[in-house]
């Protein structure tokens, strides 16, 4: 039962290899916009709402799954009472730069944290996942099973790729990846005290430069899968 987590600097591919390599495990790809558009659909009834374990059910019931039973837990006061299921689509919803300026307001800091290493927790507690970001590389870091990578790549790579996936000019690509980037690294320093760019977070540091997106995400199965030997 599979959990990677995959942290990537700004402009290193790194959704795109993420997602090459859970095809390559056969498991499920979760990245915040999957788990936003989750959290947003908790209106439908429980009935409907297939368990997570029932691999026939689409991701996005199952991610709904989860999230709901998070939100029940929650409500017998496991965890925050208050949160919601839209306080839960905000918190989930936030970029990097929203969380660490503290938008919106109304939920705390401590709050945020404590209900995405809840989630992220909940999400590799079934295995067969690989999850792009949010801290999954500390959150999981003791998961006995569990690979962490970090994808790099040189400045000049990561501008010319932002800057072709978004069609925009290579100096407005730099601001973009100088801005990512920081926030990328105040949000880890601030919810974990940790540089998102320490190699000794993670078990393989790629440097996407030297790799097609299919060979890394082939090195990145592979390693996995010498995990789960051990």
């Amino acid at each position: 039962m599979p959990v990677v987590t995959v942290s990537g600097q700004t402009g290193s591919n790194a959704r795109e290899v993420a997602r090459l390599a859970a095809q390559r495990l056969g498991i499920d790809y979760i990245d915040q916009q999957l788990l936003v558009q989750a959290a947003a659909s908790l209106g439908v009834p429980v009935e409907a709402i297939v368990p997570f374990d029932e691999r026939t059910a689409s991701l996005g019931e199952r991610l709904a799954g989860i999230l709901r039973r998070f939100l029940e837990r929650s409500a017998a006061g496991a965890i925050d009472p208050t949160l919601g299921a839209s306080g839960l689509e905000f918190v989930l919803g936030r970029t990097y730069g929203q969380a660490v300026e503290g938008e919106p307001p109304e939920v705390s800091d401590d709050r945020y944290r404590s209900t995405l290493c809840a989630i992220v927790r909940d999400l590799s507690s079934h295995g067969d996942v690989l999850i792009v970001g949010r801290g999954g590389q500390v959150i999981l870091k003791d998961a006995p099973d569990a690979l962490h990578l970090l994808l790099v790549g040189p400045l000049e790579r990561r501008i010319e790729t932002l800057a072709r996936q978004e069609g925009i000019d290579a100096e407005a690509a730099a601001r973009r990846v100088h801005d990512r980037d920081r926030e990328r690294a105040a949000f880890h320093q601030k919810f974990f005290k940790v540089d998102p760019n320490q190699p000794s977070l993670y078990h393989l540091v790629l440097n996407t430069a030297w790799f097609s997106p299919g060979d890394a995400a082939q090195l990145i199965a592979e390693a996995s899968q010498r995990v789960q030997r051990r």
